[in-house]
């Protein structure tokens, strides 16, 4: 195992990040719900706020877990056309697959939010964590969407994800901070010795503690 938990592979993380110790503008964006865990740990490290971006995959309709594409809380889709060829999927299911996809993402911000603003990400330093990644495709939605945003300077920062992966994510940002690239790849829990489910309260707790802390004391 790589790592013991969420919060064992965000402390590691945040000892690779501390190149932005004491740098103004940084934000810190959690793919929720594990990845806001491994965020916190470097929200908490570098003093910087610490927010959610939601970023879902779309599943075929006969395989919920066959990803076609994703979709993001800022309304970013990208979709595997020639996995949707493949399938011979057609527009209604996949409309219906973003649709739902869209509700579930607006229902979960609202959680996580409360009544909060999304963070300002122009012209910021934003890292985007998750706990790991495998395929990559839900984050290079996230990424585009960022990239939209126009941050400064967009950093991904992951535990662990197979080579060809990450190399793929590299030309979507400006910098990727990662922890291992194991070759076999198996599913990312396998990296951790525990990973279980993060609850959302777990996540709004998270939210709120840092959004405490930094108001006590800004960078």
């Amino acid at each position: 195992m790589l790592f013991n938990d969420r919060t064992d592979a965000g402390k590691q993380l945040a000892a690779r990040l501390r190149f932005l110790q004491g740098q103004p503008n940084v934000v810190v964006l959690g793919i929720p719900r594990g990845g806001v865990v491994v965020a916190a740990e470097i929200a908490r490290a570098l003093n910087a706020p610490l927010d959610v971006f939601l970023a879902h995959k779309l599943g075929a309709p006969f395989n919920p877990e066959l990803a076609i594409g994703a979709i993001t809380s800022t309304g970013e889709v990208l979709l595997d056309d020639l996995l949707i060829a493949e399938l011979r999927l057609s527009h209604k299911d996949i409309e219906r697959e973003i649709e739902h996809q869209r509700q579930e993402i607006a229902r979960r911000v609202a959680v996580f939010r409360k009544n909060r603003p999304p963070l300002d990400v122009q012209n910021k330093t934003v890292v985007i964590v998750d706990d790991g990644v495998a395929t990559g495709s839900t984050m290079l939605a996230a990424l585009r969407a960022l990239r939209q945003a126009q941050p400064a300077r967009l950093i991904l920062a992951i535990p662990v994800g197979p080579p060809d992966t990450i190399q793929r994510l590299e030309k979507e940002c400006d910098q990727v901070v990662v922890l291992a690239m194991p070759e076999p790849f198996w599913a990312v829990g396998r990296f951790y010795t525990h990973f279980g489910q993060t609850s959302d309260e777990e996540v709004i707790a998270l939210l709120a503690e840092q959004a405490s802390s930094t108001r006590r004391h800004p960078a």
